[in-house]
């Protein structure tokens, strides 16, 4: 009866306000400075009392207390020591204190020092300014630490809380700990810390186990607490993707993600909700590298107060370089594509997010010659990014008049109504499909990278000089992109399984879209033309091991609760991309993530009279011969698992297209 009487008492409205609003700040300066009073008061006053020597009279003890009490209150102001929220305080706290009052008391002491220059007898005594600076340093700390393990027994109270431990061992991560113990109905109770400093000698930290991380018993560590989840900061996110998380996982334990370090404030008096910022972790967060952030001023000079083209703008890659071209303060921007509810979804975006950004939503086709023509015509871009293309391997494999229709004649269109206009400089977006192409999509964007180049350097052989200055960029898959593989797999898994691969060998190289995009603009703003940028993928990932990952983070175990099938190879895929022809080189840039592929250039007649014959095929209709000139064009392109391979062997016997390079 007694337990749910006080229970009910904790419950209540009026308790619950007294405990989850933090204690303003002006009420812990104020204890702080009533402590020092009381102290200095009973200090000086007994002191004074019992000396011999010189006895002070109440009146004058007064005097010296508030002295004393003046100095203290410019300290604490000074300091902040006062700031912190108590049921959040620990070491931070306890160190401003002790800052605090080692302050005051120097000062405090430089006074008597100066009194006795001027009189024969002390003043406060240098022993009675220990003694307050002791006394008051050790009731401050009991305060701080008795209001925090009340609150922490009243936060208990019908609170049931996930035991996590936490990554690390530094003051950050403390904190943190501390911070999700103090949280009022908190859905999280650090047991335990788990450090990844071989040198760290600690044991504990207010209580707090602190263990260095293992391998071979990271399992125990996370079983003699009755834990299975590790919570970490978002700081730290290098650290998991360095093998850290694998080892987690493959021991059955949950990772939680703590996010928006930078909004935590121990000073902060308002309620603080950390539990809100931590999410579970995504296979996204692990893949790949720390992610590639570019700060390049000449790219806000290169692109602001002036008008950007954009094709294939409500794509993954094109409406994200439109956000970018955006940030950087465009004058106006051109959108471009043929969806019409993806462009519509778009216009929404940017009317919340840059309400005074001018932009056109230009609905139309690459491949219609006179409707993109008349988008060049009205609004005369400077500078243009061709983002439009077919993407999809299989597909594209199944219809190869649609895919040269568009890769290639699509371009062919932008690049020469660039031109005609006048455009500065033109981007195009390629693939790693591109490099020695196996498929009919890969064909098609090698043949629109030759078009380009080969055109930028016959313009600057006629002219000495190109008007327009054409730019190709070269990067693998793309996290988060409309039909990646990874939010296949988080369907499947949705689903109970089973997980497709299509072999068990293939690998990818990933990047997030924000970081494609973000190389591609620095590509743009650092090539003259006629150059082919690839970007540093980092390294390539393992597609089962990443179906894998996924099963592991969802909770689940590969083989028991979702099985992994392996499908086979799809038409036009093979098991690894490169960003490289075997016979190109690299180049070095000023920048560590970029570098310039040496390939060969291709005489521009030739290409042109390549071009029409496929166009010519298109016109046909026929498909068998639309891959068959594509072949003649690109040698280096050889089908895999697809009807188009028995053309290889015809190819290799024909020689008409051997002069093709300069």
């Amino acid at each position: 009866m007694s337990k749910k009487f006080f229970k009910k008492i904790l419950n209540s409205k009026l308790f619950k306000r007294i405990y989850e609003t933090p204690t303003p700040r002006w009420i812990v300066l104020f204890i702080d400075i009533l402590i020092v009073s009381l102290f200095s008061l009973a200090t000086i006053y007994v002191t004074s009392r019992y000396a011999t020597a010189f006895p002070s009279p109440l009146d004058t003890t007064l005097v010296k207390v508030v002295v004393i009490i003046g100095v203290y209150f410019i300290a604490s102001m000074a300091v902040g020591s006062y700031k912190y929220v108590i049921r959040l305080s620990v070491i931070e706290d306890i160190y401003k204190l002790a800052l605090m009052v080692g302050l005051s008391s120097i000062v405090l002491a430089v006074i008597e020092f100066i009194i006795r220059q001027i009189n024969t007898f002390p003043y406060f005594t240098y022993w009675n300014l220990f003694v307050i600076g002791t006394t008051s340093f050790t009731a401050m700390v009991a305060v701080r630490l008795t209001v925090k393990t009340i609150y922490s027994i009243l936060t208990s109270v019908n609170v049931k809380r996930t035991p996590v431990i936490m990554l690390g061992s530094a003051i950050n991560s403390f904190m943190f700990a501390n911070a999700l113990k103090a949280e009022s109905h908190g859905r999280f109770d650090p047991v335990a810390l788990l450090s990844l400093d071989d040198h760290k000698t600690e044991t504990d930290i207010n209580g707090i186990p602190i263990y260095r991380f293992n391998p071979d018993d990271v399992a125990e560590i996370f079983e003699r607490h009755n834990c299975s989840t590790l919570l970490f900061l978002s700081t730290q996110i290098d650290n998991m993707r360095e093998g850290i998380a694998d080892i987690l996982l493959q021991n059955n334990i949950h990772l939680l993600m703590l996010n928006q370090v930078e909004e935590f404030d121990t000073t902060n008096s308002q309620s603080i909700d950390l539990s809100s910022h931590v999410k579970n972790i995504q296979v996204e967060d692990l893949l790949g590298r720390a992610p590639i952030k570019n700060h390049n001023p000449k790219i806000m000079k290169l692109i602001a107060d002036e008008v950007v083209m954009i094709t294939g703008a409500a794509g993954s890659i094109g409406s994200e370089i439109v956000r970018q071209v955006a940030s950087f303060s465009a004058k106006e921007i051109v959108l471009i594509d043929q969806a019409e509810t993806p462009m519509h979804d778009l216009q929404l975006e940017l009317n919340e997010t840059y309400p005074d950004l001018k932009f056109h939503l230009f609905i139309g086709d690459v491949t219609n010659r006179q409707r993109m023509e008349k988008a060049f015509a009205e609004y005369h871009p400077k500078y243009v990014f061709h983002a439009a293309a077919y993407k999809h391997v299989p597909m594209m494999e199944n219809n190869p008049a649609e895919a040269a229709l568009t890769n290639i004649f699509g371009t062919k269109n932008i690049a020469d109504l660039s031109v005609k206009y006048g455009v500065q400089k033109f981007v195009m977006i390629s693939t790693d499909k591109a490099v020695n192409p196996t498929n009919v999509m890969g064909a098609t964007k090698r043949i629109a990278e030759i078009y380009v180049q080969s055109l930028f350097f016959k313009l600057s052989k006629d002219s000495k000089k190109a008007s327009t200055q054409f730019i190709t960029t070269r990067f693998g898959n793309v996290l988060g992109s409309n039909g990646s593989v990874i939010p296949l797999f988080r369907k499947q898994i949705e689903k109970g399984g089973p997980v497709t691969v299509t072999h068990k060998d293939i690998i990818r190289y990933f990047m997030t879209i924000p970081e494609a995009c973000s190389l591609v603009l620095e590509a743009g703003c650092m090539g003259e033309g006629g150059e082919i940028y690839i970007f540093d993928m980092g390294k390539p990932v393992k597609i089962y091991d990443l179906a894998c990952r996924m099963i592991t983070l969802a909770g689940l175990k590969v083989g028991k609760d979702i099985e992994i099938v392996e499908t086979g190879l799809r038409p036009g895929e093979k098991l690894f991309e490169e960003l490289l022809n075997n016979k190109e080189q690299t180049i070095a840039t000023n920048h560590s993530k970029i570098m310039i592929s040496k390939v060969p250039i291709y005489k521009f007649d030739n290409i042109l009279n390549s071009i029409n014959a496929i166009r010519a095929a298109i016109e046909e209709n026929d498909n068998h011969l639309v891959v068959l000139e594509m072949k003649h064009l690109v040698p280096e392109y050889k089908s895999q698992n697809s009807r188009w391979q028995e053309l290889d062997d015809v190819v290799e016997h024909e020689s008409q297209y051997n002069n093709q390079y300069y």
